[in-house]
């Protein structure tokens, strides 16, 4: 709807000016396919891939590890080893990323284009979601972000909606290379029984019982606003029905039923 749209603007535009680090802060990794070339020196020029243990063959030096270095660092790693060699006098070593493997994030669940993709750069949740599309029309107001660091992976809910409306960005965090984020979908309520649309619809925050008939058409003819009743199932998974007034709060999967007038 044009209140989500709203924040997802609100959203781009607070990303944006955060500002981006250059390709040059990404960290190498396996998988990651780099063209090389040195200054002055053509047939040095190579395309490889970094293997899984992290290292690449260059001309003259052998292996190299670069696994876990900025890409002017493995330069500036290379260059040195010409040099020290005894190869080439004042190395100027320029290494392109053709492909990024290592640091992907995976966006999941109820997003636009879910997929993998690449952090060419710093990139927060923000940036990743916006790349990914944004939150389709199903998805809930809260992401799960699951991380590993040192050895630990963790699982935080961060509701997207609270962070821009507050324009508070402390829980955009950085991502890194397989961090998971998932969309769950939007939580839902139901209403049958004497009114005009029945069915299954978006459970929007705070939402009362006479928003919910509104979202349902309204009454039928036959239908009575005394009559309502909302079937909800306790912590322990009892079915409750409970006689509703027009100010109560609906909750997550509540079932509203309108009886016909006696």
């Amino acid at each position: 709807n044009m209140k989500r749209l709203a924040l997802w603007i609100m959203a781009a535009v607070l990303a944006c000016s955060a500002g981006f680090a250059s390709a040059a802060d990404v960290l190498l990794g396996p998988g990651d396919v780099l063209k090389l070339s040195v200054y002055g020196s053509p047939d040095l020029g190579l395309e490889t891939r970094v293997s899984e243990a992290g290292e690449i063959t260059f001309p003259l030096i052998g292996a190299v590890a670069v696994g876990g270095l900025s890409v002017a660092a493995a330069e500036k790693k290379i260059g040195g080893l010409l040099e020290g060699g005894g190869f080439i006098r004042k190395a100027q070593v320029n290494i392109i990323v053709s492909a990024l493997q290592s640091q992907q994030v995976s966006v999941l669940g109820q997003v636009n284009r879910p997929g993998r993709y690449p952090l060419e750069g710093r990139r927060s949740m923000l940036d990743v979601l916006a790349m990914a599309g944004g939150l389709s029309a199903d998805g809930g107001d809260s992401v799960s972000l699951i991380r590993k660091r040192n050895g630990k992976t963790t699982k935080e809910s961060v509701d997207i909606v609270d962070m821009v409306r507050s324009a508070d960005l402390n829980r955009d965090y950085d991502m890194a290379g397989n961090d998971v984020i998932y969309v769950e979908r939007a939580p839902r309520f139901y209403i049958y029984g004497e009114v005009q649309r029945p069915g299954a619809f978006r459970l929007e925050r705070s939402m009362t019982v006479l928003q919910a008939l509104s979202v349902g058409g309204g009454l039928t003819q036959r239908g009575t606003e005394r009559g309502v009743r909302i079937k909800r199932r306790d912590e322990a998974g009892k079915l409750e029905v409970i006689s509703a007034k027009h100010d109560d709060l609906l909750q997550v999967d509540d079932v509203v039923y309108v009886q016909e007038s006696l």
